[in-house]
């Protein structure tokens, strides 16, 4: 059984989505800029994660964080 909040898979996948096009990152780069992190998620992994219809491991959170130079602090909004 996989675990939801409030019907998601994740809580930070809109913040992630969000944050990549304001920065005009494509999928396909974010998944290259993370396999240089040794994190290693594709195109449709992300966008599934973006969808909250993926949950996300800590290790790639991580990566996404600094791979697309975001403060992971921001996620604690998103309980509120």
């Amino acid at each position: 059984m996989i675990k939801k909040f409030n019907e998601k898979k994740n809580i930070s996948g809109n913040f992630i989505k969000k944050s990549r096009e304001q920065k005009g990152i494509s999928r396909v780069q974010l998944s290259i800029k993370l396999e240089l992190l040794a994190i290693y998620l594709d195109r449709s992994e992300i966008y599934k994660i973006e969808e909250n219809k993926l949950p996300i491991k800590d290790f790639e959170l991580i990566g996404i964080s600094k791979a697309l130079d975001i403060d992971l602090n921001k996620l604690k909004d998103l309980l509120d």
